[in-house]
């Protein structure tokens, strides 16, 4: 769960869920900012000794992201814009941080399960699409909660206890 390409790919794959649920004309500038957000925050320094904070954020950004898709109307146009913007800086972050700039190479196409995801939403079968969704909220639940935990025997490999 710490490594470089799991979290992005997750939270990209999250947006891309909730793009689903956008109106259509939203999907360009969406994708548009999605990449202005990894193009500046690529190249913004980070301490290292945000570590732990920054993986925390990225997680509650894909709860928040993921938990869209279960809004009555969908997310709307400027909705989109700060879903995709949110997405690309904490993804890019996590990369510098944690991985190499092929992780968040790794983890872009996965925007583009928007594509069949509103075909199903398109065709008034959306419960898939909100299945795999909760499934990827389940997932950064479990994510955010362990970093918050103590370390309790077991739970680290002997070699760093």
């Amino acid at each position: 769960m710490r490594g470089g390409a799991l979290p992005p790919t997750l939270l990209l794959a999250a947006l891309g869920l909730a793009l689903a649920f956008a109106p259509r004309r939203s999907w360009a500038p969406s994708l548009i900012a999605l990449l202005a957000a990894v193009a500046i925050c690529t190249f913004v320094g980070v301490p290292q000794k945000w570590l732990e904070g920054v993986f925390l954020c990225c997680w509650l950004s894909t709860i928040a992201t993921a938990a869209c898709v279960h809004l009555v109307r969908g997310i709307g146009d400027l909705g989109a814009l700060g879903l995709s913007f949110n997405a690309g800086a904490w993804a890019s972050v996590v990369v510098s941080l944690s991985g190499s700039r092929l992780d968040l190479l790794m983890a872009l196409p996965w925007v583009l399960i928007a594509f069949p995801a509103s075909w199903l939403v398109r065709r008034y079968t959306a419960i898939p699409v909100k299945v795999v969704s909760s499934w990827i909220i389940a997932i950064a639940v479990l994510a955010a909660t362990l970093q918050l935990l103590p370390v309790t025997p077991g739970y680290l490999p002997d070699h760093m206890e």
